[in-house]
């Protein structure tokens, strides 16, 4: 027998709102079943691409990229091609990554000339008060 979790305890789960939930439904990143009543069944399958959908997200993954993963495991349960994939997009946010951090590395220094630029100014200005 399966658990199955309800639309808010998914919420509730992942800390966003419903509808997130149902969004990433309508995008097919998830196919809860439906109750008698017509409410939202999510299974343990869905709460697993749910956790990859949010953790793709955080390292900055488009969510057309998410999907393409993940389908590609359901097209391909021996998972070469999903890996194959996901290793290319990780390569290439590793990449875009490495960039960020010169960049920001780049405008620390800067930062950091600046301010000891104004430091030796207050104290120029400092001395020059009566």
């Amino acid at each position: 027998m399966t658990h199955s979790f309800t639309i808010q305890q998914v919420a509730d789960q992942f800390q966003v709102t419903q509808r997130t939930i149902r969004y990433y439904e309508e995008l097919g990143l998830i196919h809860p079943e439906r109750t008698s009543a017509g409410r939202r069944s999510f299974s343990s399958k869905d709460l697993t691409r749910l956790g990859l959908v949010f953790r793709g997200k955080i390292y900055g993954f488009h969510l057309d990229e998410i999907k393409e993963m993940i389908h590609l495991f359901d097209q391909d349960p021996s998972g070469v091609r999903q890996l194959e994939r996901t290793l290319s997009y990780g390569k290439d946010k590793m990449r875009e990554v490495d960039v960020r951090i010169r960049e920001l590395e780049h405008l620390k220094a800067e930062m950091k000339q600046w301010l000891m630029k104004f430091e030796e100014e207050l104290e120029e200005r400092r001395g020059d008060a009566p």
